[in-house]
């Protein structure tokens, strides 16, 4: 089907935008926790596979930690075995971790594995037991009570990471596979536990130096008390809203994991909506992003303007220059304002008003 001048036009447009990404990002690790609805609607697991396969191509190496928390619960109620939560993990005796394993390192594993093959991938599933990837101890719950004091609850089969062997991830990332990851852990007796996926792509990330963390979820990104998206946030603002209370279940050791993950040296964390569809690619490759950006850049931008406010559309950055759109900060400017963060000598501070820049540039 051939395509009209306006739709060829929209098309070049979006290669254009993405252009100085690739460039940035290629040679870089991305590190992607793949969860929620991304992993059970058939439309969203086609284009998330395709996203993983064109980063591949493009000289960026993903690597894929999938949870698969529905499928585990799916497979537990068929044979009769009463799920339990605390805290929102599961507690998990001997009988119902041999049936996570099952599920997570064999039936989500593979068929995500499969998925990436069938769209033109080379997909290699493994468990954090193979090779020793993921070393695993017993995770201790705790929970305060009335004389707040903490109570260590036992929940079986848990486990947190105590490390990543990096060397089968090292060897697939100078090779043309993408490692799927499934988030079981063990210690120095051998003993298997299930980990939060979340925490193993944080953990992950950090020690393989990784441009970005992915985490997929299914909400628009992380929300502020009136509900709006915010869609560029610092690790300190990322924190405060943990202690404040702004964030609630779910979304509180996603942002505590973001926020790890930069403090370790993962240059981006972004938590995303994964019921869009290419979402990966909208976050990685278009100014707009589709949910929310952790960035320590962030700061520096800040800084740098002197003002409060600015968020993620506001700025881009490409190598070690910061891009600000004068499209969303001013009205009826075209042209982007380009500030070179490697001059020192300088001290450039924008004022925003309501209609204009005041622009004052002076030798430091």
């Amino acid at each position: 089907m051939s395509l009209n001048l306006r739709s060829a036009k929209n098309i070049a447009k979006v290669l254009t935008e993405a252009l100085p990404y690739i460039q940035k990002f290629t040679g870089k690790t991305v590190v992607i926790k793949y969860g929620g609805n991304a992993m059970v609607d058939d439309r969203l697991k086609k284009s998330f596979a395709r996203d993983i396969v064109l980063m591949k191509l493009v000289g960026i190496n993903p690597i894929v930690v999938h949870g698969g928390g529905p499928q585990i619960g799916s497979v537990l109620k068929k044979l009769s075995i009463q799920s339990e939560f605390i805290d929102g993990l599961r507690v998990t005796d001997s009988q119902t971790m041999d049936v996570v394993e099952m599920v997570l390192g064999g039936l989500v594993n593979k068929e995500i594995v499969n998925l990436l093959n069938q769209n033109q991938g080379r997909a290699i599933g493994v468990s954090g037991k193979d090779g020793k990837l993921i070393k695993a101890k017993k995770l201790r719950l705790k929970q305060k009570k009335q004389r707040l004091t903490d109570e260590i609850i036992d929940i079986g089969h848990v486990g947190e990471v105590v490390g990543i062997n990096t060397e089968i991830l090292d060897v697939m990332k100078d090779s043309n596979f993408i490692p799927v990851i499934a988030p079981i852990g063990t210690d120095d007796s051998g003993t298997s536990f299930n980990i939060n996926a979340d925490s193993v792509a944080g953990e992950i990330a950090a020690v393989m130096g990784a441009e970005k963390l992915i985490l997929l979820t299914n909400v628009e990104g992380v929300k502020d008390k009136t509900g709006n998206v915010l869609t560029g946030l610092t690790p300190i603002q990322a924190s405060r809203l943990i202690t404040n209370r702004t964030l609630k279940d779910g979304m509180v050791p996603k942002v505590q994991c973001a926020v790890n993950a930069i403090k370790s040296g993962v240059t981006s964390a972004h938590i995303i909506d994964g019921r869009v569809e290419h979402a990966v690619l909208l976050e990685i490759f278009t100014d707009e992003g589709v949910g929310t950006l952790i960035t320590k850049r962030a700061k520096k931008a800040h800084n740098l303007l002197g003002c409060r406010g600015i968020t993620r559309s506001d700025f881009r950055y490409y190598k070690d220059k910061f891009y600000f759109s004068q499209s969303n900060i001013l009205l009826n400017l075209k042209s982007f304002l380009t500030i070179n963060l490697s001059f020192p000598s300088y001290l450039i501070n924008l004022h925003l008003q309501m209609a204009h820049l005041q622009y004052i540039s002076q030798a430091g």
